[in-house]
């Protein structure tokens, strides 16, 4: 790719990401991984025509010639309301909710800026190489700390930072298979409030931990107008081992809420994004199809103190969540109007994973 071209799409990236808006129903899985893809999504997947294949297609990358490279970032910016009936009254571990009384509470503003980088090399005419970096689980909730709901939590951040290296294979002109390797950063962040007889204890909860998994890819281009894929990748398990439990607090005898080390851990779901795409035309390309996430695997968020917070408590706590297995399905078209720009419109339907029974205020 030469220079100019490669200054052409970076720019391109940036703006169209800026203006892009995304829906969160599926839990706090991040499918934003390139501009095009925010929009094509599973058409994306099909085409895989560029370095964000790495993303939504790996097997995608025997398509790219020499060396390419692609990097930019996704700006989003959530923002919830929440209404609350009643107040919380009891201490820990006896909490109740009395009276009627109505309250409407407001995320506070913040933006989540996840980036991307991807780069592509083409070995030889059969094999060809690829390394993404980026985010595909994250977001958060921060509310006023003196919330209603800040006993279940008012401040919750959850980062990922992925490095995915591939090989893919040129089986014929209209095959291709790709293979990779994950490695997952996590981070975790969390602060809620712990009422006791003697006043509001503040928790905060924090810690990160690496994980590992591995994806699949196949590309498939029946006639040089249509083309079809299908990429998976594997459950990421993660164990955080030396977080941190600290606490600001009223005065308490010895042993209530001492700080500590703490140890908890999650499953985060596999995935399998499938999508057709069509070349209508030399400059227009219509697209669609179904991204899974098996969230059955977050069942709950457990952690484990090094001492308990109370004389005689327990050490492990479990936050029960039980999320639903849920589907994402798209339909969209791109029309590149220019050598450098391209024109897109998509919709998207998402699933909500979060069981009723168990949800809270957490994401």
């Amino acid at each position: 790719m030469s220079r100019r071209r490669l200054v052409y799409s970076f720019l391109t990236v940036v703006f169209v990401l800026f203006l892009s808006t995304s829906a969160f129903a599926a839990g706090f899985a991040l499918y934003e991984g390139s501009a095009r893809g925010n929009v094509l999504g599973a058409g994306l997947t099909a085409s895989a025509d560029d370095p964000s294949a790495v993303f939504y297609n790996p097997a995608g990358i025997t398509q790219l010639k020499g060396t390419q490279l692609m990097f930019g970032a996704t700006f989003i910016y959530p923002k919830t309301d929440v209404s609350t009936r009643g107040s919380i009254t009891g201490n820990v571990g006896a909490y109740a909710v009395t009276g009627s009384q109505e309250a409407d509470s407001t995320t506070v503003d913040n933006w989540w800026i996840p980036p991307h980088f991807y780069l592509t090399h083409q070995l030889n005419d059969k094999w060809y190489a690829g390394l993404g970096i980026f985010s595909r689980f994250g977001l958060g909730t921060e509310f006023d700390a003196a919330w209603p709901g800040r006993y279940n939590s008012y401040y919750v951040r959850i980062r990922t930072t992925e490095i995915n290296p591939n090989i893919a294979y040129k089986v014929n002109d209209k095959l291709s298979l790709a293979g990779g390797l994950n490695a997952m950063w996590f981070d975790l962040k969390m602060h809620q409030s712990i009422n006791t007889a003697a006043g509001n204890v503040d928790q905060e909860l924090k810690g990160d931990s690496w994980g590992w998994g591995f994806n699949l890819a196949i590309h498939y281009k029946p006639t040089t107008d249509w083309s079809m894929g299908i990429s998976y990748r594997s459950r990421v398990s993660q164990n955080i081992k030396e977080g941190e439990a600290t606490y600001r607090k009223p005065a308490l005898p010895a042993g209530f809420f001492p700080n500590m080390k703490v140890e908890g851990g999650l499953h985060l779901p596999d995935e399998v994004f499938a999508g057709v795409a069509w070349n209508a035309t030399p400059t227009v390309t219509l697209g669609g199809g179904i991204y899974w996430t098996r969230w059955s695997s977050y069942d709950k968020l457990q952690f484990t103190f090094a001492a308990p917070q109370a004389p005689g408590g327990p050490r492990t706590i479990t936050k029960t969540k039980e999320y639903e297995d849920v589907y994402r399905f798209m339909v969209g078209g791109e029309w590149k109007f220019l050598p450098n720009w391209r024109a897109s419109v998509s919709y998207a339907y998402d699933q909500e994973p979060i069981n009723d029974r168990t949800a809270d205020y957490l994401l």
